[in-house]
């Protein structure tokens, strides 16, 4: 209780203004009838269960003697009449937004005496062609202050000082000074609730929202880290496909370093076949040699072949036959060419 009620003065001020703005404001009656058709909604066994409302005791000013009869627990609202306070309807942009502080500034063409004497209260009562119908109503502070201290003097304490119009209903505002306001513990005791839980709505939300942008974080990581991977899997088979292609280029130019070249070949053959013989015809096919032609004596010619270094395993193809033009043997003959080891071992190295 000692801490609600050692509140700083300015943060009693500011709720003080926010009530003052609150009582008899658009929002509030806009919020009682909501209440109240909620309650209306409400089955009558439950509803008194919701409808725990703090009672209200009005007192109409002047209080005649011996005084009144304060009801225990009830909110004691003290109505002034029209003729102690001064009543001015004004109108103000739609742009203006704190009513209270705009009128605050210009009071002084609307009232004889300085703002600092004055208790004033600034009403909205709805908008028409882009400005507010505004009611200001305000009261002398010396005059509020001897009001007040009669009511002591009674055993009244207001909670709440309203005026009553001339058809006998309340305006709906507070012109109770912040020094005067009680401060109710329960309404502490539920701002502290209301912050506390709030605390707790945006300590869980923060959280959320940090392992949201966790998880998101996360999520980008992997894809950044597949994404990686399949470039690293692309460039894995691009070296394959580069070794691959680099090793059958080695292949084949090893393999033509070791084949020999036509005119080895052709000057082997040259020297391998006798003077007596002649070629007719000669097919290259990769490893393979196919010739024909005719000889005197072909059947020595795998011997004489033999010792041709570009050529093995020369064999006859078909039979020999003799030519009755040329009074020689027609022959056929298949090879295959002689394959050099290219950077082999050296065998004659122990």
């Amino acid at each position: 209780m000692n801490s609600l009620l050692s509140v700083p003065a300015p943060l009693r001020a500011y709720l003080g203004n926010v009530e003052r703005r609150w009582q008899g404001s658009v929002a509030q009656r806009v919020w009682q009838l909501w209440l109240a058709e909620l309650r209306s909604c409400v089955p009558v066994r439950l509803r008194h269960r919701f409808s725990a409302q703090v009672p209200v005791q009005t007192h109409r000013w002047p209080i005649t003697m011996p005084g009144p009869e304060v009801q225990a627990g009830a909110r004691q609202v003290l109505m002034l009449p029209t003729p102690l306070v001064m009543i001015h309807r004004l109108q103000l942009p739609t742009a203006a937004r704190d009513l209270t502080a705009v009128v605050g500034y210009e009071l002084d063409k609307y009232t004889p005496c300085p703002r600092d004497q004055l208790l004033y209260v600034v009403r909205q009562d709805g908008r028409s062609a882009g400005w507010l119908q505004v009611t200001l109503i305000a009261i002398l502070r010396e005059r509020m202050n001897a009001i007040l201290a009669d009511c002591t003097a009674l055993g009244l304490t207001p909670q709440r000082v309203d005026v009553c119009a001339e058809d006998g209903t309340p305006l709906g505002i507070d012109l109770l000074p912040d020094a005067a306001r009680p401060l109710n513990p329960r309404a502490g005791i539920d701002r502290r609730r209301v912050l506390g839980g709030s605390c707790a709505v945006l300590l869980v939300t923060l959280m959320g929202l940090w392992l949201h942008d966790r998880q998101q974080r996360l999520q980008g990581m992997r894809a950044t880290v597949q994404a990686q991977k399949a470039e690293v899997a692309q460039v894995q088979q691009l070296r394959q496909q580069l070794t691959n292609t680099l090793g059958a280029a080695d292949y084949l130019s090893r393999h033509k370093a070791a084949r020999p070249t036509m005119a080895a070949l052709m000057s082997e053959l040259t020297a391998c076949l006798p003077d007596d013989t002649w070629l007719e015809q000669l097919e290259i096919d990769a490893d393979d040699v196919s010739f024909s032609g005719q000889s005197v004596r072909a059947s020595a010619l795998i011997s004489r072949l033999k010792d041709c270094r570009s050529l093995e395993n020369p064999q006859f193809q078909g039979v020999i036959q003799p030519d009755a033009a040329s009074g020689k043997e027609r022959f056929a003959l298949h090879a295959r060419l002689h394959q050099e080891v290219a950077d082999g071992p050296n065998t004659d190295t122990p």
